[in-house]
C-alpha cells in the first residue's frame, strides 16, 4: 500500500502529487462533473464502451490542464491572472520607466 505524503506546514500551501492549493478542489470538482456526465449518458442509453472512452478522453484532458495550470500560475497566480481582467485600463502600465524617472 502507497503512502502519501500531504504537505500541511505553517504558510505553506497544501500540495498533493504535484497539484498546489485550490488545484486539488478544481481536480476534485472535474472528477464529480465527469462522474456525473457518466451516468447521465449510461442512463440515455449510450453503448457503455462509448461512455468509458468519452470519459477517458475528458479524464486525461481534465488532468493534464489541471497540471498545466498548477505548474505554470503556482499557488495564487491564477487568482492574480484572472483578477488582472478587472484593472481598469489606464492603471495598466507596460514598462517601469514611469516610475524609475520619478526619482531623478
Amino acid at each position: 500500500m502507497a503512502v502519501y505524503q500531504i504537505n500541511k506546514g505553517i504558510n505553506k500551501p497544501i500540495e498533493f502529487k504535484g497539484l498546489k492549493a485550490q488545484y486539488i478542489g478544481y481536480l476534485a470538482g472535474g472528477l464529480v462533473v465527469l462522474l456525473i456526465f457518466f451516468a447521465v449518458m449510461y442512463i440515455t442509453g449510450l453503448p457503455v464502451f462509448l461512455c468509458i472512452l468519452v470519459i477517458f478522453v475528458l479524464g486525461t484532458g481534465l488532468f493534464y490542464q489541471v497540471f498545466r495550470l498548477s505548474h505554470k500560475y503556482g499557488q495564487y497566480g491564477l487568482m492574480k491572472r484572472s483578477a488582472k481582467r478587472y484593472l481598469p485600463g489606464y492603471l495598466k502600465f507596460n514598462s517601469r520607466k514611469l516610475f524609475t524617472r520619478l526619482k531623478k
